[in-house]
């Protein structure tokens, strides 16, 4: 550590993103979406004039929130975007959850939950997943600093309907409830909807995913006018020019292609419930999910074994050394042909 730090910096524990390999290996273990994005961001590459870029982009964004806004059939307003999920959610802590009471989150959920309270000096309460690996909603108390799960949860796959995020809503009044839904689109039902009654729901998501974009880093906020104002604040506090304007016209471009973005999730979804029923054959308890990974374990091997063994034979996925998942290992869905090569490793390893 050096004497040069600040106190808080020497006190953190960093998040610890999964591997990007170097070599060349089947990459199962970052939840990227294994399709290209839409042909139309091929086409915007190919044609974004060059000389726009010595211009700060739009520092409203407003293209890309008009688009954002159709597709959740909101206004403009109430519409936020950033560099990544991740961006997002690091400004929506500052706006909303530097409080006096505790912010809660599910004991289980994204690693980067808990990296946020220790940066910005938030008391976190955990709370423990339900005996079926659930996110308990019931669990939530009205009185608290705000609330925060992932919907599907990370990395355990389950999925509250509309319907309970309601009733959550309608018992935590006074505070900031943020549902992350970095995965809705593969099989979740998206809790947007809801944000027109309830002025305190801020929903946020992320192209990384379902629209294949990872490696251009935008995600968004859906909320009432009240809570995307003050999201603003703190970005404008912070940096006014977030999204440059090739990812704007490219994240267009995604958002514009309907047919793809339906085929892709579809595809994935299909692998899923596929490499879903092998697993299990093969003896492994797979976790229900609906997002586009699995959480699984093996009665019979040890999860950091079977990390070793697949990363041997070229495969890579997540093994989250804590005690709550160190059974488990996290397996991104990946093509057809990917899912085979997978079982094909697995096959060998536990015979």
């Amino acid at each position: 550590m050096s004497k040069f730090w600040s106190p808080r910096v020497r006190e953190l524990t960093p998040y610890v993103p999964g591997e990007q390999p170097r070599e060349r290996l089947i990459k199962l273990n970052t939840n990227e979406n294994p399709y290209p994005p839409a042909p139309g961001v091929g086409a915007v590459l190919r044609e974004f004039r060059t000389d726009h870029l010595r211009l700060y982009p739009d520092p409203e964004s407003r293209a890309l929130r008009e688009a954002l806004a159709l597709e959740f059939g909101v206004e403009a307003e109430q519409v936020f975007v950033g560099n990544g999920s991740d961006e997002v959610l690091a400004l929506a802590f500052q706006a909303f959850f530097c409080q006096e009471k505790p912010l809660e989150m599910p004991e289980i959920t994204y690693s980067f939950y808990p990296v946020y309270c220790r940066l910005y000096g938030i008391e976190r309460r955990a709370l423990p997943l339900t005996a079926s690996h659930e996110v308990d909603l019931n669990a939530f108390s009205a009185g608290s600093g705000g609330a925060i799960f992932a919907n599907p949860n990370a990395p355990t796959g389950h999925g509250h309907g509309r319907d309970a995020i309601e009733a959550l809503l309608g018992r935590v009044t006074e505070s900031v409830v943020l549902v992350d839904e970095a995965y809705v689109d593969f099989g979740g039902e998206s809790a947007t909807p809801l944000v027109a009654r309830f002025p305190n729901l801020l929903v946020t998501g992320t192209f990384s995913k379902s629209r294949s974009l990872a490696g251009l880093r935008l995600g968004y906020a859906v909320g009432s006018r009240e809570l995307i104002e003050g999201l603003n604040r703190v970005k404008d506090s912070f940096n006014s020019y977030p999204i440059d304007s090739l990812a704007s016209a490219v994240a267009i471009a995604a958002l514009e292609d309907r047919e793809h973005f339906e085929a892709c999730r579809e595809k994935v979804i299909t692998t899923r419930e596929r490499t879903r029923g092998r697993l299990e054959k093969l003896g492994f308890k797979v976790l229900p999910s609906r997002t586009n990974f699995v959480l699984v374990s093996h009665p019979e091997h040890d999860a950091a074994q079977l990390f070793v063994g697949l990363r041997e034979r070229g495969i890579l996925v997540r093994h989250f050394n804590t005690e709550a998942l160190r059974d488990y290992l996290r397996i991104t869905i990946g093509t057809e042909d990917e899912m085979d090569s997978l079982m094909e490793a697995l096959e060998a390893i536990c015979r």
